[in-house]
């Protein structure tokens, strides 16, 4: 599964430009943060990739499919979306319901649904709720249980917004373990964040953005080295990177280990 946004512009129906000739190109497997401040594009971006909104201009595709040729629901079966707020994504009146309706609407036999909706809470921690409410979870349980929902849909692209707001350290771990195994599944997942530090330990590409533009893209090590094109975007690199400027160093290191490695001796 490859994914092409190839010169893509886009204009909000009130006339706001919110892409501006983006092009990117996306392999099987790649694993890749999208950072910049509020109103970048960031979202609007990734909802071009599962069909939510059609290119102004240019074009995606997603492996061979034109987005504009095919529904929401047909991309559904390639591109999952874990929304930033959960609670815009939720139809059913049980967690199980819920988050079998994605399954289901796939042509996953009931069998198959129900089987990786129950794998599915069991990841993310929540096989102890599946009978109650989605609106009786907190905030949290319900961020949770709607990524779990687009886990058992079993899609060869994941992207997450925001995945990480609300998180306590348990649910930061239990995400990043979610984002590695996606990964060595040789899944694309794309993550759409605010935490740097995080996007550092779990992703290998970055691309920055701004003003409904691509400002830099390109490994994480390289991006996030970029202070002052990141300081553009209302980003400051992640701690042990800024640690590493102050003391001189000519690297910029993801890893406490990394860190240790530059040091001199």
């Amino acid at each position: 599964m490859n994914l092409v946004i190839d010169d893509v512009g886009f204009t909000y129906p009130g006339g706001a430009e919110a892409l501006r000739g983006v092009s990117l190109r996306i392999q099987g497997g790649e694993s890749i943060a999208f950072i910049g401040e509020n109103g970048a594009g960031k979202t609007t971006l990734m909802k071009h990739l599962n069909g939510l909104l059609k290119p102004s201009r240019g074009r995606v595709t997603v492996d061979d499919w034109d987005t504009r040729e095919h529904t929401v629901a047909k991309l559904a079966a390639r591109v999952g979306f874990v929304f930033q707020n959960p609670d815009d994504q939720i139809v059913e009146r049980t967690v199980i319901d819920e988050v079998a309706f994605g399954p289901r609407r796939l042509g996953q036999s009931e069998t198959d649904a129900l089987a990786n909706s129950v794998a599915a809470l069991e990841i993310v921690g929540l096989s102890d709720e599946s009978r109650t409410h989605p609106y009786d979870l907190s905030a949290s349980q319900r961020k949770l249980m709607t990524l779990a929902s687009v886990l058992a849909m079993r899609t060869p692209v994941v992207i997450f917004d925001e995945p990480t707001m609300g998180q306590d350290a348990r649910g930061l771990k239990l995400i990043g373990d979610i984002v590695e195994e996606l990964k060595r599944e040789k899944r694309i997942v794309l993550i759409i964040t605010h935490d740097i530090d995080f996007c550092s330990a779990h992703f290998e590409r970055v691309v920055a953005m701004a003003d409904g533009r691509v400002l830099i893209d390109g490994p994480t090590a390289e991006v996030m080295a970029r202070a002052d094109l990141l300081a553009t975007t209302n980003v400051e690199p992640p701690q042990l990177v800024r640690l590493a400027q102050a003391l001189g160093l000519p690297v910029a290191p993801l890893t406490i280990d990394g860190l240790i490695a530059a040091l001199p001796r």
